[in-house]
């Protein structure tokens, strides 16, 4: 995201993209590091746009879906996943007023066993998909992003799950501005603001 960054500070439109043939330092959620061998698809659209982060993530992840036209389930927050191995991975950040959203695909096997990839796609057909697809999905409303979250994701609704930070519980939607909602085990509710949701 450094290019992305520095493009923004040099007055980057709305809706450009940066495109990266491999990342030696990819970074995740919190600081987690992101494989990020060569022959995947990692790019940073900068989104000059009025959504909040949060809501900007769960955008991207129904866009992400949709352009990798296989069966896939949303992982709340932003991961995409096939069965329980992670295919994509989106981070989005705040830079200078600018959103600036990294979006990772796995076009080839990592060599993690919990990762998925998609076999025989081509990186460009993907991001031409992509550039069609990430605009359609940022300028809904909030409450249709979170509709169709709620619909792609089984992650959402009635979900078993351990929460970092949390314990267990049992998820219950969204909340207005796209956080998830926990029954804990204890009887207590949360809302789950950061942290790794895993099913159990």
């Amino acid at each position: 995201m450094i290019d992305a960054a520095r493009l923004v500070a040099e007055g980057a439109a709305h809706l450009t993209v940066v495109v990266a043939d491999e990342q030696t330092a990819g970074q995740g959620r919190h600081g987690h590091s992101w494989l990020s061998p060569q022959g995947g698809l990692y790019c940073t659209f900068i989104l000059r746009l009025e959504q909040p982060a949060p809501i900007v993530t769960l955008a991207l992840g129904l866009a992400v879906q949709e352009a990798v036209q296989i069966p896939c389930d949303l992982r709340w927050p932003n991961d995409v996943m096939v069965g329980n191995r992670k295919l994509a991975g989106i981070l989005t950040s705040l830079h200078d007023g600018a959103v600036l959203a990294g979006i990772g695909v796995n076009l080839t096997d990592p060599g993690h066993p919990e990762a998925a990839w998609l076999m025989g796609e081509s990186r460009d057909a993907l991001l031409e998909r992509l550039c069609e697809i990430v605009p359609r999905y940022i300028e809904l409303s909030t409450a249709e992003i979170l509709r169709l979250f709620g619909h792609g994701s089984t992650y959402v609704h009635g979900r078993r799950v351990h929460v970092e930070g949390h314990g267990y519980g049992t998820t219950d939607g969204l909340d207005e501005s796209g956080f998830l909602r926990l029954q804990k085990d204890d009887g207590t509710r949360a809302t789950v603001y950061a942290g790794g949701v895993r099913p159990v």
